[in-house]
């Protein structure tokens, strides 16, 4: 029966969500008899909620979720919000700067979090952010006896010799220093009882946990029982292997005393006692595990751990069948495993092999068979489901010849009891398995889709493995020149993600495969990430469990092509966009020419998305003692109307440097146009050339091909057309184009656009009907031609709600003052 209490609410993202929170959050522990973790408990809810409204500012789901049959119980409290875009900012253990405390004036709820709970994390989904604390209550709280049948550590092969035996009883009072130390303990670990007692036990004991959510020291010693090994520190050093018996005493906190019973790991049978024989009980114990209702995962790691403790051996696999059938992977697997991932070599497991076997020195016949299972010895029966090997029960030792033929039969007679059971419970959850491999990869694609960026896709991977497969995860990437580096890591409970990062090489020397990663809790398993032929980096994961199924393995192989691929796209994209803007930019000038007596002022915006130019153009640019300026609209947009924009800027400027008239110029250009054999490339352009006057202002002589007219804006606010539009270039060989001429007085102002501008359209509207560019320009009487501009701008942008899908440009010439000869 399920024991864990849950109550859930909701708020808005509003400012008064904290102080709900709180309300929540202390009646619900009062109503679980839980109220004196009421302050803490309250105090990180506010935390939390606070920072969901601040940075998320959507609606927020509470959880309290209360598990009292945990060892030891824990109070969860998970604060939900729908903004998972959001990342949590997390606080520098070491500020350099911030408030007047030392802290910054951001991230205090999570630094909150590290110190008030036991532990702390974010989950992502693709619609919400979950961040949840933990708090454990250690008092009073036991470790509970293992159930019956469940294993227990295996006994050493060979009993150490007795005269060797010290059993060292160590007692610790409620904050972990030595009280007692007998003189057995002296004879194993080299201290005298003077120079322990006072010393932190924490300071003789290098701990290590075990598992995603592993105790530590101080909350292992706040167990009523617990049996494990452990190593301790000899006076001299060393690390000496031990095994540990603990004892809690009961009574009031303060009087609670630790006692460790401890002995060399050689003699851990003294405070254990060795499993019976395989031959006795395993077949009654397997019998009964059959007829029990487990998941499947469990199920095989049960049978494993069965099979290992039973047999006495160091480690025990159960191996499955690939789905092609003729080769084995590990499914489970007990005792020293090795982190095996994926298919074994096939040599000894094979389709045809379908009796039981015994090897007493693997070395001298495998010897790549031995290094990944790290062993010796090896027995193993197959499992047979009409008379096809379905899979494998494996039983290892590190040293040779510690099995006899007597084990293989007893083996056999287990693996006939499991195989039917289990290739029916296999079928069923590779169906659903299955069903998840696709759910899984397809949610990936969903995520990965479009982004172009390769740092966002390794923060995205990681993300994905964490925590539903793996306990932590780290990207490695690997450039064009073949240098690997470390570009980013996820743990499960974020605080640890520093430290993770700091133990894992950034640059590894060696590659992938070959790295010699940090020795934790952890099986560290690195997979690469490969497509075409090329290595984009590896994606490494860490593991609390020691091996990793077959069905896993798959699932990561596929992320990894998947992940490999969206990194080859996102190289090609980010090839093509550095080529497309250093060609794109040598489009545009480099810089508008100085005019003196004249501001002008140009708005550009391509209408294709990351583009720098488009199918519009412009230039001002002087020549001799004039200014010469030209806008021009290509048909089409994006890079191919980019090509007849190169090469219609330039031939102006060419042109006009070679004093031709406004009117050579759209000669000289049409026919360059119709050499260029682009079919329906044509163009519209409108030229000009600016004169100073002696009075001021300055005379215009333009053309407009094919292109909106400009508009002049009087000084006394009255808007003309300055321009008669002519035939497009690049349409007919024998057109002939004329100018004309018209004076700019001081104060008044030119205006110049594309179509961008004046076919914005809105529904069936465009912003030009009725002479609604004209109008715009009417109301910027007085402004400068930058103001104007910016008018002009804000106008065709906020015409229409959608984005506009033509490029953009408008050119805004103002006579200021008595022009002045360009010298």
């Amino acid at each position: 029966m399920d024991t864990t209490r849950v109550s859930s609410t909701a708020f808005d993202g509003t400012p008064h969500a904290p102080a709900h929170a709180r309300k929540f959050v202390r009646q619900v522990l009062g109503e679980w008899r839980l109220s004196h973790l009421a302050e803490d408990a309250v105090l990180l809810t506010s935390e939390l909620v606070t920072n969901a409204v601040v940075h998320a500012g959507t609606g927020i789901e509470l959880t309290c979720r209360l598990d009292v049959e945990a060892n030891p119980a824990k109070l969860e409290i998970e604060v939900d919000d729908h903004h998972p875009t959001r990342t949590i900012l997390t606080a520098d253990p070491m500020p350099a700067g911030g408030g007047p405390d030392g802290l910054p004036t951001s991230g205090r709820g999570l630094a909150l979090a590290g110190m008030l709970a036991d532990a702390w994390g974010v989950t992502y989904t693709r619609t919400a952010k979950r961040v949840w604390v933990r708090m454990e209550l250690t008092d009073g709280c036991e470790c509970p006896e293992p159930l019956a049948g469940t294993p227990g550590p295996a006994p050493a092969a060979l009993a150490a010799p007795i005269d060797s035996l010290h059993v060292g009883v160590v007692v610790c009072d409620r904050d972990g220093l030595v009280q007692s130390w007998n003189c057995e303990a002296e004879q194993l670990l080299g201290w005298r009882s003077d120079q322990a007692i006072g010393l932190r036990l924490a300071d003789l004991v290098a701990w290590r946990g075990h598992g995603p959510y592993a105790l530590s020291l101080p909350d292992t010693l706040g167990l009523g029982r617990w049996r494990g090994e452990a190593r301790m520190r000899h006076i001299d050093g060393r690390l000496i292997p031990v095994y540990v018996s603990h004892l809690r005493t009961r009574g009031r906190s303060e009087d609670r005393r630790s006692i460790w019973m401890v002995v060399a790991l050689d003699h851990r049978y003294v405070l254990t006692p060795p499993p019976a024989p395989l031959r006795r009980e395993a077949g009654t114990r397997i019998k009964d595990l059959m007829d029990q209702d487990m998941p499947f995962a469990e199920l095989l790691d049960t049978i494993a751990q069965i099979v290992q403790v039973s047999s006495g051996g160091d480690a025990a696999y159960v191996l499955l069948s690939a789905e092609a059938g003729n080769t084995f992977g590990v499914a489970a697997g007990s005792g020293a495993t090795a982190g095996l991932v994926g298919v074994l070599a096939t040599g000894l497991f094979g389709a045809d092999r379908k009796t039981p076997t015994m090897i007493e020195d693997l070395l001298a016949g495998d010897v790549e068979l031995a290094q990944q299972l790290r062993a010796r010895s090896l027995a193993c029966a197959p499992t047979l489901v009409n008379g096809e090997v379905t899979g494998y029960i494996v039983v290892t030792a590190a040293q040779p010849g510690r099995f006899d033929q007597e084990l293989t039969v007893s083996l056999q007679h287990i693996a006939d009891q499991v195989a039917v059971p289990v290739q029916r419970e296999r079928l069923a959850e590779r169906e659903r398995a299955h069903r998840g491999r696709l759910s899984f990869l397809a949610e990936a694609g969903e995520l990965l889709a479009g982004v172009h960026d390769e740092e966002l896709i390794a923060a995205l991977t990681a993300q994905l493995v964490v925590p539903k497969i793996a306990t932590w995860a780290a990207v490695y990437l690997t450039d064009l020149a073949g240098m690997t580096r470390l570009a980013h890591v996820w743990h499960s409970e974020e605080r640890h993600n520093a430290q993770l990062r700091k133990s894992l090489p950034a640059i590894p020397r060696t590659a992938i495969d070959e790295v010699s990663w940090p020795v934790g809790a952890e099986t560290v398993l690195a997979f690469p990430l490969l497509t075409q032929g090329r290595s984009h980096g590896a994606l490494v994961i860490g593991r609390a469990e020691p091996t990793l199924p077959l069905e896993l393995a798959d699932l990561l192989s596929d992320l990894c092509r998947l992940v490999a691929l969206n990194l080859h796209t996102a190289m090609l994209y980010a090839r093509q966009a550095t080529t497309s803007r250093v060609l794109q930019r040598s489009l545009l000038p480099m810089r508008v020419a100085p005019m003196p007596g004249l501001e002008s002022a140009v708005v550009y915006e391509p209408a294709e998305e990351g583009a720098d130019v488009g199918g519009d153009f412009y230039d001002l640019f002087t020549v001799a003692d004039h200014w010469c300026f030209a806008l021009g609209d290509v048909c089409g947009s994006g890079p191919e109307a980019a090509a007849i924009t190169g090469l219609a800027r330039h031939a102006v400027r060419l042109l006009a440097k070679e004093h031709y008239t406004v009117a050579d110029i759209f000669d000289r250009l049409n026919h360059a146009l119709l050499e260029e054999d682009e079919e329906g490339r044509f163009l519209s352009l409108l030229c000009g050339e600016l004169t100073p006057l002696p009075q001021g202002g300055a005379l215009c002589t333009i053309a407009s091909a094919g292109h909106p007219p400009p508009l002049l804006l009087r000084a006394d606010g009255r808007v003309e057309a300055m321009a008669t539009p002519q035939l497009l270039l690049g349409v007919e060989a024998g057109a002939r184009f004329y100018v004309e001429t018209f004076e700019l007085a001081p104060e008044e102002v030119l205006l110049c656009v594309t179509d961008g501008v004046t076919e914005r359209r809105n529904g069936d509207r465009l912003l030009d009907d009725g002479d609604g560019l004209s109008a715009v320009l009417s109301g910027c009487t007085g402004l400068s031609a930058h103001a104007v501009a910016e008018r002009v701008r804000h106008a065709v942008e906020s015409f229409a709600a959608e984005p506009s899908h033509d490029d953009v440009a408008l050119l805004v010439i103002k006579a200021s003052a008595v022009l002045r000869a360009v010298r």
